[in-house]
C-alpha cells in the first residue's frame, strides 16, 4: 500500500512539475534558444530526481563517476529499467543527446522542448533509413562535444533482465570514434515498470570504462555484456545468469 502512495504523490507532483515548467518553456520555444531549452531541462531533471528522493525515501547512488571526467563526445550504453534512467543523465553530464522513440516528441509541452534541446528521435518503423539518420543526428552530436545516451536493448527490461542488444548500438560503435562507456543500474528496483508504485530504498547507477574499440560485431556485444556484468557483480546489482546476445 505504501509503494501505491508514494507513486501516486510523485506522479501527482510530477504531473504539475511538467505542466508548470512546460507552460514556463514557451518563451524559450518562441525564442528557439537551444541553449536555453537544455539549462531549462536539466533543471527539470532536476526537480523530478529531488521529488523522487524527498517523496518516496529514494536515495541515489552513483559509481564510478570519474569515467565521465571527459566530458567531450562521450557515447554512454545504458541499461534501461526505469523511467528513472531518462532523467539522471541530464544531471550527470554537461550537453547530453539522448536517443528516443519519435513519439516522444508528440508529447504535449515535452515534445517541442526535446526536440529544440537537441534529442535524437529514431522512428523505429522506418528501418534502415532511421538507422541512417540515427547515425548522421550523433555525429552531428559528437561534432558538437554533446555526451550521447542510447539504451543499447531498446526496450526497458525487468530487474536484472538480459535483452538482446540491438543493432543500433553496434552501427553507432562502428562509426564513433567517442569513448563508448558501459552503465548497468537497478533503476527498476525503486522505480519499477508500474506508474503507480514506488519502493523506498537504494537505488544504484555504475559507470564502466570506455569499451575498447572494435568494428566487429559479435566482439562488441560480447565486450559491452561483459562489461555490464562485471559492473553488476561489482555493485551487488541483480543481472540473470543466461547469457543472451542476441544471436
Amino acid at each position: 500500500m505504501h509503494t501505491f502512495l508514494r507513486g501516486l504523490a510523485f506522479n501527482l507532483y510530477l504531473l504539475w512539475l511538467t505542466l508548470i515548467m512546460g507552460i514556463g518553456a514557451l518563451p524559450i520555444r518562441l525564442l528557439k534558444r537551444d541553449d536555453l531549452a537544455l539549462c531549462y531541462a536539466k533543471l527539470w531533471s532536476r526537480a523530478v530526481l529531488r521529488g523522487l528522493s524527498v517523496i518516496c525515501n529514494i536515495r541515489i547512488v552513483i559509481h564510478g563517476a570519474e569515467h565521465l571526467e571527459h566530458q567531450g563526445p562521450l557515447l554512454i550504453a545504458s541499461q534501461h529499467q526505469s523511467f528513472f534512467d531518462g532523467f539522471i543523465w541530464m544531471t550527470l553530464t554537461t550537453k547530453p543527446a539522448y536517443i528516443i522513440k519519435d513519439e516522444l516528441t508528440k508529447i504535449p509541452l515535452v515534445g517541442p522542448m526535446l526536440r529544440l534541446t537537441g534529442m535524437i528521435p529514431v522512428e523505429r518503423s522506418a528501418g534502415t533509413s532511421a538507422m541512417r539518420s540515427m547515425l548522421k543526428a550523433v555525429n552531428t552530436a559528437h561534432h558538437d562535444n554533446r555526451q550521447v545516451i542510447i539504451f543499447p536493448e531498446g526496450t526497458r527490461t525487468d530487474l536484472g533482465e538480459r535483452h538482446p542488444i540491438q543493432p543500433g548500438i553496434v552501427a553507432l560503435a562502428r562509426q564513433s570514434t567517442a569513448p563508448i562507456i558501459p552503465v548497468a543500474t537497478d533503476s527498476g528496483r525503486c522505480w519499477p515498470k508500474s506508474p503507480w508504485h514506488k519502493v523506498s530504498g537504494t537505488l544504484t547507477v555504475a559507470i564502466g570504462p570506455a569499451l575498447t574499440p572494435t568494428t566487429d560485431r559479435k566482439a562488441f556485444v560480447g565486450s559491452l555484456e561483459k562489461a555490464w556484468d562485471n559492473l553488476c557483480a561489482k555493485h551487488n546489482l541483480p543481472r540473470d545468469s543466461v547469457h543472451n546476445s542476441g544471436d
